[in-house]
């Protein structure tokens, strides 16, 4: 199945815009609905311009209202919607419960109501879900078996033990995370993006809407906010080399993350239409590769021309944030033949280009 007509909730964003210019590209007749919330959109004009020079129809509303929902998925008459739209970030959910729950949960079951009711024609519906819903994903034991991690406490990072540990307090090892993980998520964020893939696989139940799930790893490159503190570290990163400060990181160094190209990830969402059959698994979608956030923080450094020993372990620590993310792509290779075209160092050169320019015309 190829899509003529596609709606994006969250398409004026970082990855939906990307994704809709994609899709304009390859002959869908595309819309977007979005707020246009000044947080992550703030300083990325040229995304509103681009969008309206390839013929992408825009629609502002908010995921909360239903009625301007209703309308607008009556208006497009999509075969398929990729729900992208979501309040992200991990540290600003604990302070905002009631938004995370109102945007990510309450608009999730919106948009259910509004594609009952509205959509005839829509078949399928892809999620933006994500890692987070993992906690601190998937390790074995001493004696190399799978063994569930237990929340990270408080007091041992207090003392600089920063490993996983399970409920009886012996350290584990972590592996590559895929959906036979156990669920376990440590923030509101994380909790809300698993509520809107529970919402997504049950409210569709007894119709001919299929449902499909991508948990996206950390996904980065041009386009990403450089303001937005709360999503986006490399962008973040990138910003405040630029500005002469020094990079400070968190714990000892040696969190591991999972960084994801922006374009590969647009891949992934666009083979999600192009399958034959949806893939009923729920499919993570990384690089396959950890990277500690020191070392990717020094290449950025050096690639944009600064001193790579700029950087500042901290042992600092924050609520909900996990020791260790990265993902097992084989499903994804399997059921969509989808896999990475781009290297981490090819992407964060890109993305350093970019900012270059953008704090440059900023200035």
């Amino acid at each position: 199945m190829f899509a003529s007509r596609v709606l994006i909730t969250g398409g004026a964003g970082f990855i939906g815009s990307k994704l809709a210019l994609r899709l304009q590209k390859l002959g869908s007749n595309v819309a977007i609905y979005d707020n246009f919330n000044p947080q992550p959109h703030e300083g990325n004009g040229d995304t509103d311009s681009a969008l309206s020079v390839a013929g992408v129809a825009v629609i502002q509303g908010d995921i909360r209202d239903l009625s301007s929902l209703q309308a607008a998925i009556a208006r497009c008459d999509p075969q398929i919607v990729y729900h992208l739209a979501a309040e992200t970030g991990t540290g600003q959910s604990f302070s905002l419960p009631s938004r995370y729950a109102e945007v990510n949960v309450t608009g999730t079951a919106h948009l259910i109501e509004a594609i009952r009711s509205a959509g005839k024609s829509v078949r399928r519906v892809v999620l933006a879900s994500s890692r987070s819903v993992y906690g601190e994903g998937a390790c074995v034991n001493s004696q190399g078996q799978p063994a569930l991690a237990a929340e990270r406490l408080a007091a041992d990072l207090m003392r600089g033990d920063y490993a996983p540990k399970d409920a009886l307090g012996q350290s584990l090892t972590p592996v590559k995370s895929n959906a036979d993980c156990p669920v376990a998520p440590a923030s509101i964020y994380a909790s809300s993006k698993l509520m809107q893939e529970y919402l997504l696989k049950q409210g569709f139940w007894g119709t001919e809407v299929q449902v499909g799930i991508l948990r996206l790893q950390n996904v980065f490159g041009p386009g990403q906010s450089l303001n937005n503190a709360y999503t986006g570290v490399l962008s973040i990163f990138c910003r405040q080399i630029q500005e002469g400060r020094t990079l400070e990181i968190f714990e000892d160094g040696q969190i591991v993350r999972d960084f994801l190209l922006v374009d590969d990830a647009v891949s992934a969402f666009v083979a999600m239409a192009e399958v034959t059959k949806m893939p009923t698994d729920v499919l993570d979608i990384g690089s396959g590769i950890g990277v500690n956030i020191a070392d990717v923080a020094r290449r950025l450094l050096v690639l944009l021309g600064a001193d790579p020993g700029r950087v500042k372990v901290t042992g600092a620590f924050r609520a909900g944030d996990i020791r260790h993310a990265v993902a097992d792509i084989a499903r994804a290779e399997a059921q969509l033949g989808w896999r990475p075209g781009f290297d981490l160092d090819t992407g964060l050169a890109q993305l350093a280009d970019w900012s270059r320019v953008m704090l440059r015309a900023a200035a």
